[in-house]
């Protein structure tokens, strides 16, 4: 009876090649074995040769041999049909560490990674622990702005506190930024995917950092801090009040969505509206298109108020329009979400909120 098939020999003709420096030639076979092992639906040895060739020519130093693999196992992976498990997910974060950060070579892995676990995985924008695994290598290495969608996408309890200690270290290192742009960056793309204990995590564990760090924030006022009783009389949550208009306004907009949830009531709507209002009515950072339209949208998502018909001019008095049942007071385009990932406008808007240069107005 002859032996199963097995991926040794493929490797031990691919493997002491790259051990003598011929990349080239490992290269080229790996992709000859694994092309014959996926035709012939061989495709678990196929998986095994492109890993282990690739792991192997990265740790060698070849980035483009190695992530060309990476995203031949990938294909073989898609033609498989297999699904994202510890197993197959284990296999591409040993790819995505070894690739290192010169280049766009991980770049192109990490994409293809996270496209292939958003149609093979349980989570349409891909797979909730690889995104924090990206999110937590870029975040180590101090590129905050590349690991920010990552941990927003991850909505893992574990990413929002990354992000929050993340945030914090960001601001820290941005002079002239205020602290709010930071608190609503986390905030509100959390919210607008309906992760409530996400967008509670973060903003309490960024709240509580930074007023640690910098005690003298704490607002001087009797409100502060702010309880906001529950349904049942036995629990409050509390809302620590700063010299920062955009960071209290963040702590109360996930207390009032909290509390919202599942209720969608009449009293919870005149909540929301009367928040937005009282701060919208400040400028700052809430008078931001972009921020104003998310605004809007976790308003719909929430609290059952419809959008208007196209982009308000005062997206404030269009919600309390809506509220009462009357018509959109103005025109425009359709809103923008402030989302979470991306590089359109509401990538754009959230960049904003973070650039000294943008003049964003004093905040009380």
């Amino acid at each position: 009876m002859p032996p199963a098939p097995s991926s040794e020999r493929a490797l031990s003709a691919i493997l002491p090649l790259i051990s003598t420096g011929q990349a080239y030639e490992a290269h080229q076979k790996a992709r000859t074995f694994a092309s014959r092992y996926t035709k012939a639906s061989q495709y678990d040895i196929a998986v095994e040769v492109l890993f282990q060739s690739a792991r192997e020519l990265l740790k060698a130093g070849q980035q483009g041999s190695g992530t060309d693999l990476a995203g031949f196992l990938l294909d073989v992976y898609e033609t498989k049909g297999e699904t994202v498990n510890e197993e197959s997910r284990g296999r591409l974060t040993q790819l995505i560490a070894l690739t290192g950060s010169g280049g766009a070579w991980r770049k192109t892995t990490i994409d293809k990674v996270i496209a292939w676990s958003a149609k093979h995985g349980p989570c349409p924008a891909g797979d909730q622990a690889l995104h924090h695994y990206v999110g937590e290598l870029l975040h180590k290495e101090g590129d905050f702005e590349a690991a920010e969608p990552h941990l927003l996408a991850a909505g893992l309890r574990d990413s929002a506190r990354l992000l929050a200690q993340m945030m914090t270290e960001w601001s820290e290192s941005s002079s002239g930024t205020p602290l709010g742009a930071f608190a609503l960056r986390g905030t509100i793309p959390y919210l607008q995917n309906g992760n409530i204990l996400a967008a509670r995590t973060f903003i309490t564990t960024f709240t509580s950092s930074i007023l640690t760090s910098h005690p003298e924030l704490k607002s001087p006022l009797s409100l502060s801090p702010l309880t906001i009783s529950r349904k049942d009389a036995d629990n409050t949550d509390t809302a620590l009040f700063t010299t920062d208009s955009a960071l209290n306004f963040a702590q109360l907009a996930v207390l009032t969505c909290q509390r919202a949830h599942g209720e969608k009531s009449k009293t919870m709507r005149e909540a929301w509206v009367r928040l937005i209002g009282t701060y919208g009515a400040r400028g700052g950072l809430l008078a931001d298109r972009g921020v104003r339209a998310a605004l809007q949208d976790i308003s719909t998502l929430y609290f059952a108020i419809p959008p208007p018909r196209t982009a308000p001019a005062n997206p404030f008095g269009d919600i309390m329009s809506s509220l009462f049942g009357g018509p959109p007071q103005s025109g425009g385009q359709g809103p923008r979400v402030l989302a979470p990932t991306g590089d359109g406008a509401a990538g754009q808007a959230r960049r904003r909120m973070l650039s000294p240069e943008g003049g964003a107005p004093g905040l009380d």
